[in-house]
């Protein structure tokens, strides 16, 4: 019997990248995206080189309770693998950036990443089997000033799933937690926007690579994956220093490679 992966974010970046694996392990996927176009160009895309169901879902992952009127288009549709993808980043003092955009983040990547999960659980744990990918980030190891909500949302994130990660072992579903560095996709160009040009290039990995790392850990039931040698010691580095030192070098580092 076939499997179905749901991935939030499919249509571009590591979404489609993930997707494009799961594809070739012949994976029904439903892509869920804000971006029509894309979507409509990812379709196109997978069905030209996979031989598999595709479902694409057009909506705003930012909105409240959206992760139920997805459930409930989509029936009783068996989720066999989860990717939470959906993710954006903004560059800004916490108490400059406008409200708005911020419960936007904080609705995206804790309320939906949360009940998504939540509501696929009950379905997985009941048949024995299930994976789940949520998309943390380097940033959730430390403090980050200047995009506080972010480092705090993904910090959120990893600490979520490795704890359900615990809960969840001897059920036959395991939860992973990918935690990439910079990563050449259109997160960079949006975090980017106030500035002439996106000014981090130092250790910049490539969409494929990460995808490519995640899904192996995801499939190998890892709990945390921290793609690239550079970002392992990155990530464990804060432990190693104090909390107001690593937060003082994480804002040196924002605005050194923001502000023009």
């Amino acid at each position: 019997m076939s499997k179905t992966v749901l991935i939030t974010g499919g249509a571009s970046g590591l979404g489609y990248e993930l997707a494009l694996l799961f594809a070739k392990d012949n994976y029904n996927l439903i892509l869920i995206d804000i971006d029509a176009d894309k979507l409509k160009a990812a379709e196109k895309s997978i069905k030209k080189s996979f031989s598999v169901e595709l479902q694409t879902m057009r909506k705003d992952l930012c909105r409240l309770n959206i992760s139920e009127e997805i459930m409930s288009e989509l029936g009783g549709v068996h989720i066999d693998a989860l990717v939470n993808n959906a993710g954006f980043g903004f560059y800004g003092a916490f108490h400059e950036v406008d409200w708005a955009r911020q419960s936007q983040m904080l609705n995206l990547h804790v309320i939906t990443t949360t009940h998504l999960t939540k509501l696929v659980l009950d379905g997985m744990v009941e048949r024995g089997h299930g994976k789940i990918l949520n998309l943390s980030s380097l940033a959730a190891f430390q403090p980050g000033p200047l995009m506080s909500l972010y480092y705090a949302t993904k910090g959120y994130i990893l600490s979520f799933s490795e704890a359900i990660a615990n809960e969840l072992k001897g059920t036959g579903v395991t939860v992973t937690a990918l935690c990439p560095g910079p990563t050449k996709t259109s997160f960079q160009e949006v975090v980017a926007v106030n500035c002439s040009e996106n000014k981090i290039t130092f250790n910049m990995a490539s969409p494929q690579a990460v995808a490519a790392f995640g899904y192996k850990a995801m499939m190998s039931g890892k709990s945390v994956a921290i793609p690239g040698g550079i970002n392992k010691i990155l990530g464990f580095l804060p432990r190693f220093i104090p909390r107001n030192m690593a937060t003082r070098i994480v804002r040196k580092i924002q605005e050194k490679n923001r502000e023009d």
